[in-house]
């Protein structure tokens, strides 16, 4: 089943197109991770899908409701983490994630999904508008997990967290997808990316370059995977790892082999032919990085390498 789904989705503001004919799926319990730099289209398309702007034209469902006419109903079943969280300043983070339970009509225990998104106990009956970017980041993960939702929209989840913050992000996405949560998860972080998406898209200039998986994208559109291995007993034969299925090229030099791979799993393949003729004294890989695929597709660095924000998880303020 497709959870979300959309037909040459088009929104023009004036002269301008922000997206292009947009055509994708994601399926029911996946994860599924939408890149793109600055200006591709992405928030609008976000903004689109959840009905908070209707499309020029062509169409979308999300959740089996049609994103112009039915926009409530799919957000009665999504989780959202805006990429700009608002908060309001003179309620405590306990009472903001009450409210979502409220609007959600379920039964969650705010103190459960607080502790769940590591919001500090000390912080939860404090007024929001004394958090930090850290802390509200935290906090409005907690609302959008209120209700138990189907799909889980999270459009920069890491903005504002320290490392620690990050790899939690990281284990809530999984551990939602594990229970079978379909998970929307965009992000300029692309190792965050890589390490929880079954799937990839990538926008450029408001048209989607590409979707599929991550090793399917590499093999594409990123250089070889190289192997350097040190060997145990010299001499290894090139012609040897030359034949072996994925491998481009093979050379030799003493105890030294360099070997390069159309497809990264031949690099296992590699590793395991060299213990078989005598043994890997040391070994190095290089593998095209989903920076490397996505610089390639787009023609931009934009969402290279990034630490947190300077604002991340600033100690904590009385309010």
């Amino acid at each position: 089943m497709s959870v979300i789904e959309t037909r040459n989705l088009t929104k023009r503001f004036g002269d301008v197109t922000a997206v292009d004919g947009l055509s994708f799926e994601v399926e029911e319990g996946e994860v599924f991770g939408f890149l793109g730099p600055n200006g591709a289209g992405k928030s609008t398309t976000i903004n689109v899908l959840l009905g908070y702007m209707s499309p020029t034209s062509g169409s979308g469902t999300v959740l089996g409701h049609d994103v112009e006419t039915e926009s409530r109903e799919l957000r009665a079943r999504t989780g959202v983490l805006p990429e700009n969280v608002g908060v309001y300043d003179r309620l405590t983070g306990r009472e903001h994630v009450a409210s979502a339970i409220r609007i959600k009509d379920a039964d969650d225990d705010p103190e459960e999904l607080l502790s769940r998104v590591g919001l500090d106990p000390n912080a939860w009956d404090r007024r929001a508008g004394g958090y930090s970017t850290g802390m509200a980041q935290r906090m409005a993960l907690a609302t959008a997990l209120a209700g138990d939702p189907d799909l889980l929209v999270l459009d920069e989840p890491q903005s504002g967290l320290d490392p620690n913050g990050m790899q939690e992000i990281r284990d809530i996405v999984l551990e939602e997808a594990a229970a079978g949560t379909t998970v929307f998860f965009s992000s300029h972080i692309l190792p965050e990316v890589e390490a929880v998406s079954d799937r990839v898209g990538v926008m450029r200039a408001g048209e989607m370059a590409a979707v599929d998986g991550i090793d399917t994208l590499r093999e594409r559109w990123t250089d070889d995977t190289v192997v350097r291995a040190t060997v145990a007993q010299p001499p290894v034969r090139p012609e040897m790892l030359a034949d072996l299925a994925g491998v481009e090229e093979a050379e030799v030099e003493e105890d030294r082999v360099t070997v390069s791979c159309r497809r990264p799993r031949a690099k296992g393949r590699v590793i395991a032919a060299l213990e078989r003729a005598g043994g890997v004294a040391d070994f190095e890989v290089d593998e095209g990085s989903l920076e490397d695929t996505f610089t390639a597709l787009t023609g931009s660095a934009d969402a290279g390498e990034q630490t947190a924000s300077p604002n991340a998880e600033e100690p904590e303020v009385s309010a």
